[in-house]
């Protein structure tokens, strides 16, 4: 019984160390099964803090988050995720350091980083400041939200929108396609991306709890997809033919579509993190690995990086040191983990030790030795080096602990990327020593105060 009630004590006190707000406290906590009500469905201005309960700079956040709820009371929402628990919630809006700030003002589906200073009072500015322009758009005339929500009261609203020809599922206002009879086989049978499709009906309660889920997983999955996966909805109740063609019984119901194959059922949760992270994985399965770039101009680097959350460069050692097959192989490391990490869409790149003496420089590289790789954040201006080995295991550890915030970063010297120099391709051979020129002194006329007894 002792063991049990002690169990039980320490189960509480973990609980208790975990929870960083209480229900006395004015933050709301916030998790997967209440943040769309909350959060998204909402009229008001949000500030929610994404945290880890192991996080140093979370902890000494604490007070000051508390202390701005309680000043904001009434005026502005302030909430918290834990996302270490709630991984989905913190991955479906891109988090991935804590504390991480966003704010959910005018679009709620395309909230914006919180910039300015950690104490309560400058947060405090910032949300006020925010919340300023938010009322100045509102009494122009400027719409208060460009949810998916605000913009179409129902299903059956969007149902008759798109069938009428109005701005409907397709256009560009929306990211959800509007499918029917007359186009169902041509953009998702014939087309190149991969498709998840709702059929529902619009008299469907659970379809209408599903549409603002639906709609926000669209915008993200065609965001972070680049457009190869894609969310749509036919309304079964119009478009017959096609629901038929798929056996469509309930509503509402969810169908995986690959070209050339037979749809599948979808099996997952109807909650955006649940669609987005199947998108993703459906995305991750049929996308190739992204390509491993040497850097030859300032180009490759800018566009990889700008391009990329983050963009992974390795320093190689000079080809003379290596030969083409030691290069081969660190460079075949670099290719499985980008096959590994593809889903994160990270850019790859390389570069011959010596040959971007300016990159080496601002990423403090040189101390390090060869090989060594950096990752780096270009639209932040932050890196972070490798400090264990260059091997799949060394960088994955590496890449890991940068995913869960945990990794030690520093900031790019003048927060501007370094010169690139133009160089010429590795030809894919072993190096080539310089030839040395053999002098010809034959004809050098010797001076005549030289002894030429000492020769």
């Amino acid at each position: 019984t002792c063991s049990i009630v002690v169990l039980l004590l320490c189960c509480s006190l973990v609980l208790s160390a975990r929870a960083f707000y209480s229900a006395s406290d004015d933050v709301v906590e916030l998790t997967p099964s209440n943040f769309n009500k909350e959060v998204i469905q909402s009229d008001s201005l949000w500030l929610v803090e994404f945290y880890a309960p192991w996080c140093g700079h979370c902890q000494s956040l604490t007070a000051d988050w508390k202390k701005v709820a309680t000043a904001l009371k009434g005026i502005v929402k302030v909430g918290a995720v834990d996302a270490d628990q709630h991984k989905s919630l913190g991955g479906q809006y891109g988090v991935r350091g804590f504390p991480t700030i966003k704010i959910f003002g005018a679009n709620k589906n395309k909230p914006e980083d919180y910039q300015g200073g950690r104490s309560s009072q400058a947060i405090v500015d910032g949300a006020m400041n925010t919340l300023r322009t938010l009322v100045k758009d509102r009494l122009s005339g400027k719409s208060g939200s460009s949810g998916y929500s605000k913009q179409v009261a129902t299903l059956g609203t969007l149902s008759n929108a798109c069938s009428g020809g109005g701005g409907g599922g397709g256009g560009s206002k929306q990211d959800v396609v509007e499918l029917t009879d007359d186009n169902f086989d041509k953009t998702v049978l014939e087309g190149d991306a991969v498709w998840l499709v709702e059929f529902y009906a619009p008299w469907c309660g659970h379809c209408k709890n599903l549409e603002p889920e639906w709609a926000a997983a669209a915008s993200a999955v065609k965001e972070q997809t680049k457009g190869k996966v894609r969310l749509g909805a036919v309304d079964a109740t119009v478009h017959q033919a096609v629901s038929s063609r798929y056996g469509i019984r309930g509503f509402p119901t969810i169908k995986i579509f690959r070209k050339g194959e037979e749809p599948e059922d979808f099996q997952g949760g109807r909650s955006r993190g649940d669609i987005i992270e199947r998108a993703m994985d459906l995305f991750s399965d049929h996308a190739a690995a992204p390509e491993l770039l040497e850097i030859l101009n300032k180009d490759v680097l800018q566009k990889t990086c700008e391009d990329s959350q983050l963009c992974v460069i390795a320093v190689l050692p000079h080809i003379l040191d290596t030969g083409a097959a030691g290069r081969n192989g660190y460079m075949e490391v670099m290719m499985r983990m980008a096959e590994k990490y593809k889903k994160k869409m990270w850019g790859w790149l390389w570069t011959e030790a010596g040959a971007q003496m300016e990159l080496e420089a601002s990423l403090g590289i040189g101390g390090f030795g060869y090989p060594a790789m950096a990752a780096i954040n270009a639209r932040k201006m932050k890196f972070a080096l490798l400090k264990g080995s260059f091997s799949e295991t060394g960088i994955h550890e590496f890449l890991r602990e940068l995913s869960v915030g945990r990794g030690s970063t520093a900031t790019f010297g003048g927060g501007v990327m370094p010169a690139v120099h133009t160089v010429e391709p590795w030809d894919g051979k072993d190096g080539q020593l310089p030839v040395e020129e053999d002098y010809d002194l034959s004809d050098v006329d010797l001076d005549d105060d030289f002894d030429k007894d000492e020769l």
